[in-house]
This record gives structure tokens, sequence and C-alpha cells, in this order.
């Protein structure tokens, strides 16, 4: 109902007299309706269902954001794999009937992909044939007129409607847009998914990468890049931690809920670990709930930490031990122990994501 109707039916019923200037009203820009219509028209739609437990909703634009190697694409693949055979694991419980889901990868290539569903490319996971994952096309010719990020928007939404997908994944982010930290851009790139969103009927989750963060403070809003404006214009929001309490260990965190309240924050975060099931398909399996601050580091860890990534990068660039004792002041049979400490534990742990 337009701004003008509505005034010539509140002025029918004695509540006042439409404005003289009616012709001036925003019609083009504005539904207007009491908000009893709102209800009332809202009463005969489906209650969004759970497309991943708490943290993802149907008719939702939700955004999963992460530091690298943590797993943003493996979690995602999984939500993908649930969503297509419509099988639920508590508490990542999926409501409803199995749907189709496009899961955009522009991530890993089709055989890094095969090696996170096979055992050694052996003995290969079997996805429903609802899952339906694309690549983009490095040959493909790209109008000369058209800005790529409005191309692909154009392609996202023709391959939509050509296999009837209602779930849309996009991994990541930074494919559509490469400049988020720009507010316009930000707002932009939103936009866009939520007309995609409400013309199509389509749930989308989105990934995005954080940018280097502090691993000894919670994680928060602060953390997703260009994050004001994303989480503006985001129905939901959750990010996956990496706990320190050992390799494969990760949590998952809500950050902006409309649907529900807030149930899973800093006091009560969804611990998993990363493992493969039956050998062949690589997954975030539950563990248990706890308060998030068990899982972040001690300052003093982080600067250990820090400290000994600079001695490694100094011996890899062939200096000795006294002559990065002396660059960092610190004494030579120290950096010793640092690097011999890591040879132990074997070598660099700053990408630990499993196969």
């Amino acid at each position: 109902m337009g701004t003008k109707h509505l005034m010539d039916d509140m002025a029918a019923k004695g509540y006042g007299q439409p404005a003289a200037n009616q012709e001036e009203q925003p019609d083009e820009l504005f539904i207007v309706k009491t908000a009893n219509q709102w209800i009332n028209e809202a009463k005969v739609k489906p209650i969004p269902k759970k497309l991943f437990g708490e943290f993802w909703y149907q008719g939702e634009v939700c955004i999963l954001f992460a530091d690298t190697n943590v797993g943003k694409s493996i979690l995602a693949v999984q939500i993908a794999n649930q969503i297509s055979q419509g099988i639920s694991f508590d508490p990542f419980h999926v409501e409803g009937v199995r749907s189709a889901v496009l899961y955009l990868d522009f991530e890993l290539t089709d055989k890094q992909f095969e090696g996170r569903y096979s055992n050694e490319y052996k003995d290969h996971y079997q996805f429903d044939d609802l899952f339906i994952r694309v690549e983009i096309d490095p040959e493909a010719a790209i109008p000369e007129d058209v800005k790529f990020e409005d191309h692909l928007m154009n392609q996202i939404e023709k391959l939509a409607e050509m296999y009837g997908a209602k779930v849309l994944i996009i991994d990541n982010l930074t494919w559509l847009k490469n400049e988020l930290e720009k507010a316009t851009a930000a707002a932009g790139l939103m936009k866009h998914l939520q007309a995609l969103k409400k013309k199509h009927e389509i749930s989308i989750l989105v990934l995005a990468h954080t940018p280097k963060r502090d691993s000894t403070r919670p994680i928060d809003e602060n953390d997703l890049q260009g994050s004001r404006i994303l989480l503006a214009f985001a129905d939901s929001c959750f990010a996956i931690g990496k706990s320190n309490q050992e390799a494969g260990i990760r949590y998952l965190k809500q950050i902006k809920v409309r649907a529900v309240e807030k149930r899973f924050d800093h006091s009560s975060v969804i611990v998993c670990e990363l493992a493969k099931s039956n050998g062949n398909f690589l997954e975030f399996r539950y563990l248990t709930t706890e308060a998030e601050y068990k899982h972040l580091k001690h300052p003093e860890q982080e600067k250990e930490e820090q400290e000994t990534a600079k001695v490694l990068e100094l011996r890899n660039a062939g200096k000795s031990f006294r002559q990065i004792g002396e660059e960092l002041n610190i004494s030579h049979m120290k950096a010793k122990r640092m690097i011999d400490k890591l040879d132990r534990e074997g070598g660099d742990r700053a990408g630990d994501v499993p196969f």
C-alpha cells in the first residue's frame, strides 16, 4: 500500500485527513502500512527455519568470519552438506526439507577440494547432488562496459534461478569486493546481497577474513574487516576462534543475531575439534560449550610466540644465533632454544588446519 492509499484509508476511518499535496508523497520509495497490517500479512508467511542451529536462519544474509587457516571453508562445506541432505547434528540443527545449495568456491582448486573429502585421494565422500559447487572460469570473458563485481553478481543471480537454489554460500567476500575497507564499497555489496535475498527468497552465507587480531582478547565485531557497514546490513553474524588449548580445537561465537536471543556469546561458546569422519569428510565435530576465556592466549604467551616467529624469520634468512641474539637483544642460547623447541613440536604452527 502506497502512502496516498494508506492516508485515504485512514481518513475514511476518521483517523485524520490526507495531506493536501498528496501528489508529492513518496509513493515510489516507501511501502507504508499500519503496524497491524504488517503483522496480519506476516502471519501467513512461514516461520524462518534453522539452517545451522541458532547461528543462521532462513531468509538471512549471514556473515561467517575468522582468521586464515582456522577452518571457515571447512565449516561452510559442512553446512552446505547438511542442508543439501537435510541432516542435523547436535547442536547444528537443520530444520525443514533438504534444499539445493549453491556453493561459490573462490578459495580451493578442484584437486584441493578432492583432497579434503577423500582418504588420500581414494574412498571419496559422496555429496548429495543438491550440493552444487561453482568455481570462477579463468578464461571467461568479462564485458568491457561492466564492472567485474556487477558482472559477478549478475551471474550469481542467474545460477540461482537456473538451479532453483534457495541457499547461497560465498567463499569468500574479497572476491565480490576488493575494497571492503571503503564504506561505500561495503554498503553497495551488502545492499546487493539483501536485494538478491528478497527478490529470490534466498538465504545467503558469506565468508570473510579478519585482519591480524590479538588472540589474547575475545572476538568481537571489530575483528571483521569493514565491520560497521557489513554488520549494519547483515541479519546475523558469527565467528570461528582458534583455541589455545591444542591444535585442531576451534570455537564458534555469535556476534550478531536477530531471529533469537544471543545464546553463544563470550560466556558460552561452542567448542569443536577438526577431524575427518570415516577418513574422508573433514568437519567440525562438537565437543562442549564453555567460556571463551578458556581458549584465549595469555599475554605473556602471545609475546613469546611473536618473539619466536621473529627468531624463525631471521634464522630462515640465514643469520646465526649470535646475530639473531644481537638483533633482538636476547642471548644466542635463547634463540637456539626457541628453534630447537619449534623443531621438536614439528615446526611453525601458524597454519595448523590438518589436511
